[in-house]
């Protein structure tokens, strides 16, 4: 039966002068959904990932649902835990970012017939939805911006190897390297085990421990290049007097930095608004062919590159 727009208004008006509230419950019983969505994050303590929280919050507010946030400390029997009391309190589908290259729990939750989205990390085999930054195109800008300025021997602070991130922003350096025509040198390429501050030192460290000549430094995020900068200050190394270095991700701080970073700017906030578009769109159309987002991130250059020494 039709409702005609005064009786329409007339009960707005109504329900707002007592304060009605749609009960979410009795909601989901008619609709067998929670209208909730489980989001787990790897670590909270790193800038980059609130913003990607907050685009997912406020996709999918519009939409009537509540988001319920895990952090999982990077800790997989930590993840496994958060994801099973999500799954305890009847989320609607989930979006993680905290996938590994290799990750058997989120085919298991798949195959279980949950939703599922990957967001800014994803898995080597493509099966499921993700939305990530163009990682390569952002470490091949930064190699290209410092082989313009006159570097040939070029360091790279690798991530993990066990993450998207890490891989494929290696896998971009060199390709960086080799359309730049500049050689490739091993022992100027090490790699982290977690992206943090501590870790950049640590590597900071290890290059200059090597013995081997570089002019330039390209980290695979802004935190392991925050720790390279005050590893190199220690061993009274300047930047970008001695060493330019370029971070990824510009977190908010990295224009802060002494010197300001030059980074590669990642869309965090867009990639948390589109795993919600995408895990949305996976509520509607369980079985709709899987897709991949990658969206386009661009070198944002600031004090912490120049020219090498002599040029």
């Amino acid at each position: 039966m039709l409702v005609n727009a005064e009786t329409a208004q007339r009960v707005l008006d109504a329900a707002a002068q007592l304060g009605y509230r749609p009960n979410a419950i009795a909601r989901g019983l008619k609709t067998s959904r929670s209208y909730t969505i489980g989001v787990v994050i790897p670590d909270l303590r790193n800038p980059l990932f609130p913003p990607i929280a907050r685009g997912i919050e406020e996709r999918l507010e519009p939409a009537g649902y509540t988001s319920l946030l895990a952090n999982t400390d990077n800790d997989a029997e930590r993840e496994r835990l958060s994801f099973e009391a999500l799954r305890a309190r009847q989320v609607d589908g989930f979006i993680a970012a905290s996938a590994r290259r290799e990750h058997p729990l989120f085919h298991d939750l798949a195959a279980n017939g949950l939703p599922l989205v990957l967001v800014n990390r994803t898995t080597d085999d493509q099966g499921l939805p993700s939305v990530v930054p163009d990682d390569r195109d952002g470490m091949r800008q930064a190699v290209a911006h410092v082989a313009a300025l006159g570097h040939r021997r070029i360091a790279h602070l690798a991530g993990p190897p066990d993450l998207s991130t890490g891989v494929h922003r290696c896998e971009g350096f060199l390709e960086g390297l080799q359309a730049a025509g500049v050689p490739t040198d091993e022992q100027l390429v090490v790699t982290a085990s977690r992206f943090t501050e501590a870790e950049g030192a640590r590597l900071g460290r290890e290059l200059l421990s090597r013995g081997r000549d570089f002019t330039a430094v390209l980290a695979a995020n802004d935190l392991l290049a925050l720790g390279c900068i005050d590893a190199l200050r220690d061993a009274g190394v300047d930047c970008p007097g001695d060493v330019s270095v370029v971070g990824f991700n510009d977190m908010d701080w990295s224009a802060r930095f002494s010197p300001p970073l030059t980074t590669v700017r990642v869309p965090h906030h867009r990639l948390g608004v589109g795993a919600a578009d995408l895990l949305l769109e996976r509520l509607v159309e369980p079985l709709a062919p899987t897709r991949h987002v990658v969206m386009p991130v661009e070198l944002v250059v600031r004090a912490s590159t120049s020219p090498p020494p002599g040029r």
